[in-house]
């Protein structure tokens, strides 16, 4: 109780202070309370899936520590993502990818994936408050190669643009049953480790894969296409690089997904959504925190989050934009790195809300740019965490860092025991 007290009393002081250079926190909050989160699934066992859990990664993926506890199972799985769930403020989305299917224990190649298999998270998914988000898989399989869609080989493209075509239907119909369309994100890893002399012979073949898998039209799914800079084993060409599927997505009306590790260290992926927002119809974020490569670090409320996160706001763009975590750490407690990620992305979201982007604005449009710089500055020390913790107590969940000894006694009663 003297907890809570104090929480609202410092929210009461945060709401003077805000409301003094025009933001309403109260609406900042209810605004928050709207930006659903697609919480990666694969976060909770290191992207093992359910195919053939003790099978290796491939494809440029690696999972890099081995902490006691991961899931293995379905059943593991769901109650870990409902655990970090209920640490998490508002209400979110669950992101799938295709190897995580309930297959009841038998082996189903990805060509022959159908609804079927995802019915059970469908219901369970429902039964618990989300909506579903979905991935084709195209690494760690026999057939993924250094090339799956952009394959010279045409059974194995064929193969591939099956399964791809596959998992559209399958978010087609997730869409259909939650009432909400599911983003259904393409990546594949192709790609070489050396020179190639083919560049433009592999973009072409993957052009066609996508012209193919694109060609059915569904009304209750999103088709995003994700790029990547490089991948382990992959370092000299990305088939599907940033400029490839920007060529596409703008021509052929797809969303183009901005992973913060799938570009050089130096550039601004916030820089970038202000053009896509003109020649593509929505956004798709995977959000990370990369170091020295897309290494998938756990989100943290750095710099490139909270830039991201401010360019979205400041663009109005918040119902053209989808936003998903993507990383997998296995060195720490999984379901404490959930909670860390998706806290950290909305906290940047909540100063990004914060912004007296009004008074921001008229500074820039009368050419006071010492006054801008001034108020952008003292935005940083603003109570703004004041604003945060009252956004937990009144979603019921932990305030400040009362999370971590939640997730302590979870580890203890639970995960050290598998």
């Amino acid at each position: 109780m003297v907890k809570e007290q104090m929480v609202k009393s410092a929210y009461d002081i945060a709401k003077e202070r805000y409301a003094a250079v025009g933001v309403d926190t109260e609406a900042v909050i209810e605004k928050l309370g709207k930006i659903s989160l697609s919480m990666h699934c694969w976060q909770a066992d290191d992207v093992t899936g359910f195919e053939n859990p003790d099978g290796q990664l491939t494809g440029g993926i690696q999972a890099t520590g081995n902490y006691p506890g991961k899931a293995r199972n379905i059943e593991e799985l769901r109650a870990d993502i409902l655990k970090a769930a209920s640490l998490v403020p508002g209400q979110h989305r669950l992101n799938l990818h295709a190897i995580y299917g309930d297959f009841g224990g038998k082996f189903v190649d990805r060509d022959q994936l159908e609804p079927k298999h995802f019915e059970s998270w469908m219901k369970w998914a429902k039964e618990n408050g989300f909506k579903l988000d979905f991935n084709s898989t195209s690494f760690s399989h026999p057939k993924s190669g250094e090339l799956t869609l952009a394959n010279p080989n045409p059974e194995i493209r064929n193969f591939w643009i099956e399964h791809t075509k596959r998992c559209r239907a399958i978010a087609e119909e997730m869409g259909k049953y939650q009432g909400s369309p599911c983003v259904m994100n393409l990546w594949i890893h192709d790609g070489s480790k050396d020179q190639t002399v083919n560049r433009l012979e592999y973009r072409r073949l993957l052009k066609e894969s996508l012209d193919e898998i694109f060609s059915i039209k569904y009304d209750n799914m999103k088709d995003c296409i994700e790029a990547k800079l490089f991948g382990i084993g992959a370092e000299s060409y990305t088939v599907g690089s940033y400029d490839f599927y920007l060529g596409y997505g703008a021509k052929n009306n797809k969303i183009v997904t901005l992973d913060t590790g799938h570009f050089h260290l130096t550039e601004s992926i916030a820089d970038k959504i202000s053009s896509l927002l003109l020649f593509t119809p929505e956004i798709m974020l995977h959000v990370s925190r990369p170091i020295r490569w897309d290494s998938d670090h756990v989100t943290l409320m750095n710099d490139d989050t909270l830039d991201l996160a401010k360019e979205i706001v400041r663009s109005n763009a918040l119902d053209r934009t989808n936003i998903g975590l993507d990383y997998f750490d296995a060195s720490i407690n999984r379901i404490g790195a959930y909670v860390i990620g998706m806290r950290a992305t909305q906290k940047s979201f909540l100063l990004a809300l914060l912004e007296p982007i009004e008074m921001l604005r008229k500074y820039e449009a009368d050419g006071k740019y010492f006054e801008r710089l001034a108020v952008l500055e003292e935005g940083k020390s603003m109570p703004w965490n004041a604003v945060w913790d009252m956004f937990c107590l009144k979603n019921n969940v932990p305030v400040g860092d009362d999370y971590i000894a939640n997730i302590q006694q979870y580890e203890t009663d639970v995960t050290i025991k598998r």
